[in-house]
């Protein structure tokens, strides 16, 4: 069983940056491709970015590239989101998972293995 635990999230006017962090249970967390994805309200929940294990390799949607920078920390079980430049349609529910199986296709939600709670980002105009 791994948890994931999402914080950082909160209110930021346009152009502003917020940091989120998850942290994972697990000992094995080193091994994991650790996504990020994002729910709107009333659309469907949408891929963000993601990272592998080693940090060799980054996914990012077109729609963050340049803004968000994902990164992950294996000694403390975390992965980090620093998103930049916010603006309003950033605005969502954004959730870390975990793939355990290093799936090909990092941007697919029904890929990965275990979700966190989300927490809130909401950017004003």
């Amino acid at each position: 069983q791994v948890q994931l635990v999402e914080s950082g999230g909160g209110l930021v006017q346009a152009g502003g940056s917020l940091r989120l962090s998850c942290a994972a249970s697990g000992r094995t967390f080193s091994t994991y491709t650790m996504g990020w994805f994002r729910q709107a309200a009333g659309k469907e929940r949408e891929f963000v970015t993601a990272i592998n294990w080693s940090s060799t390799s980054r996914a990012y949607a077109g729609s963050v590239r340049g803004r968000f920078t994902i990164s992950r920390d294996n000694a403390k079980n975390t992965v980090y989101l620093q998103m930049n430049s916010l603006k309003p349609e950033d605005t969502a529910v954004y959730y870390c998972a975990a793939d355990l199986h290093a799936e090909v296709d990092t941007t697919k939600s029904w890929l990965y293995d275990y979700w966190g709670q989300g927490t809130q980002v909401t950017v004003s105009s």
